[in-house]
């Protein structure tokens, strides 16, 4: 597989356009996630509530993590010597989709980790074979027609798919669904800012 990658023929550059939009879902998701437990001291000030906590996290983790993808694009671009045709916005969009989905899911894991201590390692262990799953060593082509139907479901497929369109001209990622990971995305969001508003007293209070 590292000789030869499900596309072009640098195993570097084809992993790091899965890897890195994964790797930033899955950093703000944490991040947002342990937003309140991080900002606990400054909370007792009446002037920083707990959706300053949580945006201030999301900001500056989504600009690290744009700022490291650039970095290491580049890099990777100048080390293989690839004469790849970047075409921007589905990077953009990429990018986009995979910091919305880490916010839904890190708003809705900040009130049931606060709620529930257990629910953090459990969750640890349920999305442990997320790697796997989300395409970042293959492409969704590869997979046969039973797991297609499975994995289509996961959004983070949708993402590292819609990263690949990118870099390869040629290939066509036709089971990207934006609409379906910007729906999961906002949903997860506003359900767990609903929460958060409603408990965020009880989770500071523990």
């Amino acid at each position: 597989m590292i000789r030869t990658p499900s596309l072009g023929t640098s195993f570097l550059l084809f992993y790091a356009t899965g890897f890195l939009p994964f790797n930033l879902y899955r950093t703000l998701s944490g991040t947002v996630a342990r937003a309140l437990a991080y900002s606990r001291p400054l909370l007792r000030y009446p002037a920083v509530t707990w959706l300053d906590a949580i945006l201030a996290r999301f900001v500056l983790n989504s600009l690290t993590g744009i700022v490291i993808t650039t970095l290491l694009i580049t890099g990777i671009l100048a080390v293989i010597d690839s004469r790849t045709a970047i075409d921007l916005p589905p990077l953009v969009e990429a990018i986009t989709l995979a910091m919305v989905l880490g916010l839904g899911v890190g708003c809705i894991n900040a009130v049931l980790m606060g709620l529930f201590p257990l629910w953090d390692v459990a969750w640890s262990i349920i999305t442990r074979p997320l790697f796997l799953a989300s395409g970042v060593i293959y492409i969704y082509e590869d997979l046969p027609p039973v797991a297609q139907d499975v994995l289509w479901y996961n959004p983070l497929l949708h993402i590292t798919g819609l990263m690949r369109t990118g870099f390869y001209p040629t290939y066509n990622a036709d089971y990207v669904s934006h609409s379906y990971v910007l729906l999961i995305g906002l949903a997860l969001t506003a359900l767990g800012l609903i929460l958060m508003r409603r408990y965020h007293r009880v989770i500071l209070n523990r």
